[in-house]
C-alpha cells in the first residue's frame, strides 16, 4: 500500500528545513535575492580593471548561491509529493529569477572574453582570483564559441521555455499517467507504480510479471505520440544551441562543454561492442537456468536462482551498506552515519512522491537523497549508489570553495558505482552455494542495465540527434523501430523481443538531460578499476581517491579521474570492465554444470 506523505515517519523523511527553515524564509530569500540581481548591471561595459571584474564575480556567486537554495528547496518540496501545486509554483517562480538573472548577467562573458588571451591568464594567475581560476580557464577555452553580447542576452532569455520539454514530461510521468492495476498471483489487484513496477518484475510468476510489463507499457503507447512530439522538441533544442555555437553536432557540443575528449565515447562503443557475444550468452545462460520455453524482456529482472532472502527492511539495508563501506576509513565512515541519522534520506515512497532516485543539494548544506525503498536487492544497491552520489558531493563541499566544488556530469557517476561494487564484493566474501550464485547474476545484471544498456540508451539519443542534425523528421515510428533494432542488437536471439518494448525510450527521464547516460557506462568502467584498488591496496590508495572525492570542478573531468590512477584515454579500464564481466559470467557458468 502507497501511503499519503504524512503517514510516513518523521526519521525516514529528508530534513528540508536545513536549507529553509520555513516556506516564510524562502520567501524572504526570494525576494532579497529578486532584488539584488539588478545591481549586476552596474558592471556592464566595466569589466576591465581588477576591482570591478572580482567585485561582480562575487556578486554573482552570492547570487547563484543563494538561487540554487530556492530552487533546491522548491523542487525537493516539490518531488515529495507533486500533487502539492504550491511548490510547483515555488520552483516556477525560481526559473522565472534564473532567466531574469541569466538575462542580467548574460554580459559578463562576452565582455570577458573581450579580454586578451594574455590578460585572462594573468587573471587567473592572481592570488586574489585563486577561486575563479578554473572560470578563467573557461573563458580562455570559450573565446571561440562566445557571441556577442546581443546575441548572448537573447540566448540567455530563451532559458524561460529551453527546460520546458522536460518539465512536460516530469509532469506526465510523475503525476498524470495512469496504469491499469495489475492482478498477482492470488487474483488481487495491485496498484502499478514505477516504484512497485520494479518490484513485480521480479515476482516468481511469470503471469504477473507479464501483465506488470503490459500495464506499464501501454501506459506510454497511448500516449507515445504526445511523447515523441515533446522529445522531438528537446533534441531540436539541444541541436539549436549547439548548432549557434558553432558545432556540428549536440554530441559534440555536449562533450566540449564538460571538457572531456570524444576519445572516451569511442572507447567505450568500440569495448562495448567487442562485449556483446559475452552478454548474448548471459542472456542465453539466463533462459537455460529459468527453464522458460520463451525468455521474454519481463523476465530480464528475475534473479535466476530462487528462495534467496537477501532482501531486508530499510534499517538492515543500512546496517550492510555500512558494513561494506567500512574499507573507506574512519572519516568516511562517520559521515555516512550521519548522512543516514540526520536528515539526508528520504526513503519511502508515498502518493506523489517523485519516482525512481537521485542525490542533490546546493553548496553549504549536506546533500539530500530521494529513494523510494523497496525490499528488494536492487533497491539496497541504491541505497550504496546514492550515497555514494552524496559521499562525493560531501566531499567536494567540504575541500574546495563554492566556485570549484560542482563536478562534471562526467565524473558524477563514479563514486556511487564504486559503492555499489564495493558492496557487491563484501557480499561475495562470505557468499557461498545458491547465494554466491545470486550475487554473482546480480553482478553481471548490474553491468547489463549500467554497461550494456546505458550505451544502448546512449547510441539511441545519437540516432535521434542525427536525425534532427540531417533534417530528417523524428516520428513514434521511427523512434520506436530505431530501438527495437537496437534491443535486438545488445540482448540477442535468446529473448523474446516483445512489441511493448519498443516504447520503453518513452519512460527514460534522462533522455531529457541529452548525453547523460553514457556516463552511467564510463562511471562503472572507472570503479571497476577503482574498487580493485582500495580492495587489493587500501588505505594507502584510499588516500588518492579521497583526492578524487575532494577535487569537485577543480581540474578537467579527465584529470581528476587520473588521481585516482585511472585514464579513460587508454584501453585499460574498458578491458578491465569487460574482463570483470567475463570472469563473472564463467564462474557463474560453472557453477551450473
Amino acid at each position: 500500500m502507497i501511503f499519503e506523505r504524512d503517514k510516513v515517519e518523521a526519521k525516514y523523511k529528508w530534513k528540508l528545513e536545513d536549507i529553509f527553515a520555513t516556506d516564510d524564509a524562502w520567501e524572504e530569500c526570494y525576494f532579497a535575492t529578486d532584488e539584488r540581481i539588478p545591481h549586476l548591471a552596474q558592471y556592464q561595459d566595466k569589466l576591465k580593471d581588477d576591482d570591478n571584474i572580482f567585485d561582480c564575480l562575487e556578486l554573482t556567486t552570492r547570487l547563484t548561491h543563494d538561487i540554487m537554495r530556492l530552487l533546491c528547496y522548491a523542487r525537493m518540496r516539490h518531488d515529495e509529493d507533486a500533487k502539492v501545486e504550491k511548490y510547483q509554483a515555488l520552483a516556477d517562480r525560481v526559473q522565472m529569477l534564473i532567466v531574469k538573472y541569466s538575462s542580467v548577467a548574460s554580459f559578463i562573458t562576452p565582455e570577458l572574453c573581450e579580454l586578451s588571451k594574455e590578460r585572462l591568464e594573468e587573471l587567473k594567475n592572481k592570488k586574489r582570483f585563486k577561486n575563479y581560476s578554473v572560470e578563467f580557464e573557461k573563458l580562455i577555452r570559450d573565446k571561440e564559441i562566445v557571441l556577442s553580447k546581443k546575441e548572448e542576452k537573447l540566448l540567455s532569455e530563451m532559458q524561460i521555455f529551453a527546460d520546458t520539454n522536460e518539465e512536460v514530461y516530469s509532469m506526465f510521468d510523475n503525476a498524470d499517467i495512469k496504469f491499469t492495476p495489475v492482478e498477482d498471483e492470488n487474483g488481487e489487484k495491485i496498484e502499478l507504480s514505477h516504484g512497485m513496477y520494479g518490484l513485480l518484475l521480479q515476482n516468481p510468476n511469470q503471469g504477473v510479471r507479464a501483465r506488470a510489463f503490459d500495464s506499464m507499457f501501454t501506459a506510454y503507447k497511448d500516449h507515445i505520440n504526445m511523447i515523441a512530439a515533446n522529445y522531438a522538441g528537446n533534441v531540436k533544442k539541444d541541436w539549436f544551441f549547439a548548432k549557434v555555437r558553432g558545432f556540428k553536432s549536440a554530441l559534440d557540443y555536449s562533450m566540449y562543454r564538460e571538457n572531456v575528449p570524444p576519445t572516451c565515447y569511442r572507447k567505450l562503443l568500440e569495448a562495448v561492442d567487442k562485449g556483446t557475444a559475452p552478454l548474448h550468452r548471459y542472456i542465453a545462460l539466463r533462459k537455460k537456468v529459468l527453464g522458460l520455453d520463451t525468455l521474454n524482456m519481463y523476465d530480464l529482472y528475475l534473479p535466476i536462482v530462487k528462495e534467496q532472502k537477501v532482501a531486508m527492511p530499510y534499517p538492515d539495508a543500512v546496517k550492510t551498506v555500512k558494513e561494506a563501506l567500512s574499507v573507506m576509513g574512519k572519516d568516511y565512515q562517520e559521515t555516512l552515519a550521519s548522512a543516514f541519522e540526520d536528515g539526508w534520506v528520504d526513503v519511502y515512497e508515498n502518493k506523489g512522491k517523485r519516482s525512481g532516485a537521485y542525490s542533490w543539494g546546493c553548496y553549504g548544506v549536506h546533500p539530500f537523497v530521494l529513494l523510494n525503498y523497496q525490499e528488494t536487492v536492487h533497491d539496497v544497491f541504491t541505497i550504496a549508489h546514492e550515497l555514494g552520489h552524496a559521499m562525493h558531493s560531501f566531499y567536494s563541499n567540504s575541500n574546495q570553495p563554492e566556485q570549484k566544488a560542482g563536478y562534471e556530469i562526467f565524473v558524477a557517476e563514479i563514486a556511487s558505482t564504486v559503492n555499489e561494487v564495493l558492496l557487491l564484493k563484501h557480499l561475495l566474501k562470505t557468499a557461498t552455494g545458491e547465494l554466491r550464485k545470486y550475487l554473482l547474476s546480480y553482478y553481471l545484471d548490474m553491468f547489463r542495465t549500467t554497461l550494456f544498456r546505458q550505451t544502448m540508451f546512449s547510441e539511441f539519443e545519437v540516432i535521434a540527434h542525427t536525425k534532427v542534425e540531417n533534417g530528417e523528421p523524428i516520428t513514434a515510428d521511427n523512434l520506436c523501430a530505431e530501438y527495437l533494432a537496437l534491443n535486438k542488437k545488445y540482448y540477442g536471439e535468446a529473448v523474446e523481443h516483445n512489441d511493448l518494448i519498443k516504447y520503453e525510450w518513452a519512460r527514460i527521464p534522462h533522455f531529457y538531460s541529452s548525453y547523460y547516460v553514457y556516463k552511467y557506462a564510463t562511471g562503472i568502467t572507472t570503479a571497476v578499476s577503482i574498487a580493485s584498488n582500495i580492495l587489493e591496496k587500501g588505505e594507502a590508495y584510499f588516500d588518492k581517491y579521497r583526492q578524487f572525492l575532494s577535487a569537485g570542478g577543480s581540474m578537467a573531468p579527465l584529470d581528476i579521474i587520473r588521481l585516482a590512477d585511472v585514464d579513460l584515454e587508454t584501453d585499460a579500464p574498458y578491458e578491465k570492465a569487460m574482463k570483470e564481466f567475463a570472469d563473472t559470467l564463467l564462474e557463474l557458468e560453472k557453477s551450473f554444470e
